[in-house]
């Protein structure tokens, strides 16, 4: 009897917990470039259903708009409304558009982001004045104060991104921005800035070593599984690859005949959704991959020519 009482427990945990993952639903905010809507040089954030539809253009501004991060619900971008063209800011706002605010007085560079402890801190790259760029900065999002976690202006830091604890910073670094033959590659260090750790090395041979592109661009760090994900373009086109904490082992991981670029993991990790281009990169899509079965589903047409950078939005 006691048994069969474990069991019935078992099922009714299991059932819930079932249950529990089902009620995941993402929302998936990107960019796009809309010189025709309000300015010459307007891109606006949008917002649409996994499937595709009910899109809708959630910033409707003449500003430069890009979002890059999610936390929940909580859609933030960065902007230069209320400023210079191109001087960045971070704001925030609801996946409907609405309860706008700016988050702090950071200038930030164009930059990918992160975020930990609840969304309560995120991880951007940031400049101070004229000295001070393309370092790295936490950001607590409730007061807009932030910390300078880097000091090295001979570098540039861009992209950063948490791991799932919050204990490590991954991102793409470039020790001597002078130095016009060098390129970046992907670095890890914990989050007071020590023990820093090369993670990527771009292959020397590849044909397209000398090409204009990402070498190691913009990281993304999968929820559930222990890697990491980034940009690179090798042999001729940009593609999705991933690599280990420890830099241990690197890998290809995808392999469209297009090319594909940035991207971001549902919070279960079970989706994986990205910007792919033709090969003269004239037209960009925002792409579905079901991560289990590896079947892909296009969400954008062509009314705007360039739909990229998307990003998840938690909804419940």
């Amino acid at each position: 009897m006691k048994i069969f009482f474990a069991v019935v427990i078992g099922l009714v945990i299991l059932s819930c917990q079932k249950k529990e993952e089902t009620k995941k639903e993402y929302l998936i905010a990107y960019n796009v470039f809309a010189p025709d809507s309000i300015h010459p040089n307007n891109y606006e954030v949008m917002i649409m259903k996994m499937d595709g539809s009910e899109k809708k253009n959630l910033t409707n501004h003449k500003d430069v708009a890009w979002t890059y991060y999610a936390y929940n619900d909580r859609l933030f971008f960065i902007s230069d409304r209320d400023t210079a063209y191109r001087n960045y800011f971070l704001y925030e706002m609801n996946p409907d558009g609405e309860n706008i605010r700016k988050v702090s007085n950071l200038q930030l560079e164009d930059s990918w982001m992160g975020g930990r402890n609840g969304g309560k801190e995120l991880i951007v790259a940031g400049r101070i004045g004229k000295s001070v760029r393309c370092q790295l900065f936490i950001v607590n999002t409730k007061t807009g104060s932030y910390n300078q976690i880097t000091n090295d202006t001979s570098a540039i830091y861009r992209d950063p991104c948490f791991s799932p604890d919050g204990k490590q910073i991954v991102f793409a670094y470039q020790k001597n921005k002078r130095d016009r033959s060098a390129h970046e590659e992907l670095y890890i260090m914990n989050d007071d800035g020590s023990e820093l750790k090369q993670l990527t090395t771009y292959p020397a041979e590849n044909p397209s070593v000398k090409d204009f592109g990402y070498k190691a661009g913009p990281p993304r760090w999968h929820p559930t599984e222990n890697y990491i994900t980034y940009i690179s373009k090798q042999d001729g086109k940009h593609n999705i690859f991933a690599v280990t904490p420890d830099g241990s082992k690197q890998w290809k991981l995808t392999d469209s005949k297009e090319n594909e670029g940035w991207h971001d993991w549902s919070p279960d990790g079970k989706w994986l959704v990205y910007d792919s281009a033709n090969v003269d990169e004239s037209q960009y899509h925002i792409m579905l991959m079901n991560w289990e079965t590896k079947v892909v589903k296009q969400l954008t047409d062509t009314t705007y020519q360039y739909n990229q950078a998307p990003v998840f939005v938690e909804i419940n």
